[in-house]
């Protein structure tokens, strides 16, 4: 698709605004058929692997190669910008202005948090990939937002979304697969997610509880605790430690389909018994 036919594209969804067309807006029953596979109406497991696109002020973007080689597409209008983590574009057009900013403080060497990102400005298109075979999800931000994702998920965000460290407590960082310091979202504007292999999107109604094993989790805005995992003992499952993340309703949690902890686990073993 051409630059001039994505402009047109973007543009039927209107100018200035931040939307989304994906399989989340359909009806259950456009999604599943008659009938959804997953009774009551909580606990929706939606599998994102669709297309996905829309559009913000001054661009549009679309998912490609979903779902597990995913790529961002972003056209922008002159003078538009977008971000992103540095080191992930793929390519772009010659008229498009790239600019590295380093962000240095002592805050954020102490939290790891990221201290360099690149800004895009059109005209033209942007294409953005993440590391790991994976995909990529889009996150709509508003003041109402409350959203914390792990620092590694972040790929990219239009220039009026913020994201802060925030220290989650020692031991649901080491039981849980993530860091300390994950972030916290806040602004206006289209938050662009990676994961390792496929996202599912749990919905939770209030007081409701899913259990999520560690190392699979990407962005949630809702509670959780770590809890030893049905009182097995420490090797008994297939986490190794025997720990898992119960959320606790209202709110919506994105996982991840792969650990990216035991890919690195069996690489090690695979390397070990080839020596």
């Amino acid at each position: 698709m051409s630059y001039q036919q994505d402009q047109k594209y973007g543009e039927a969804y209107g100018q200035g605004q931040y939307q989304q067309q994906n399989w989340n807006q359909q009806p259950e029953s456009q999604q599943y058929g008659q009938q959804p596979p997953y009774p009551g109406p909580s606990q929706g497991q939606r599998p994102l692997g669709q297309q996905d696109h829309g559009s913000f002020p001054g661009g549009s973007y679309s998912i490609t190669h979903r779902d597990t080689n995913a790529v961002l597409n972003i056209d922008l209008q002159q003078g538009a910008s977008v971000k992103s983590k540095s080191g992930v574009m793929i390519h772009m057009s010659g008229t498009v202005a790239i600019q590295g900013n380093i962000k240095f403080s002592m805050r954020k060497m102490f939290t790891g948090g990221q201290m360099s990102e690149t800004t895009f400005t059109g005209p033209g298109r942007v294409v953005l990939g993440p590391t790991l075979l994976g995909d990529i999800v889009t996150l709509p931000i508003d003041a109402n937002s409350n959203w914390l994702i792990g620092k590694d998920v972040y790929l990219a965000s239009t220039v009026d979304v913020k994201k802060d460290t925030k220290s989650q407590g020692f031991g649901k960082a080491f039981f849980s697969g993530e860091d300390l310091f994950v972030y916290k979202v806040m602004g206006q504007g289209l938050l662009w997610l990676t994961s390792y292999g496929a996202v599912d999107r749990i919905d939770l109604q209030p007081g409701e509880h899913h259990i999520v094993d560690n190392g699979h989790l990407v962005a949630w805005n809702c509670e959780y605790r770590v809890e030893r995992a049905g009182g097995a003992t420490m090797t008994s499952l297939k986490t190794g430690e025997g720990f898992v993340c119960r959320f606790i309703g209202p709110g919506s949690v994105y996982i991840q389909t792969r650990n990216l902890d035991d890919f690195a686990t069996w690489v090690r073993t695979a390397a070990g018994t080839q020596g």
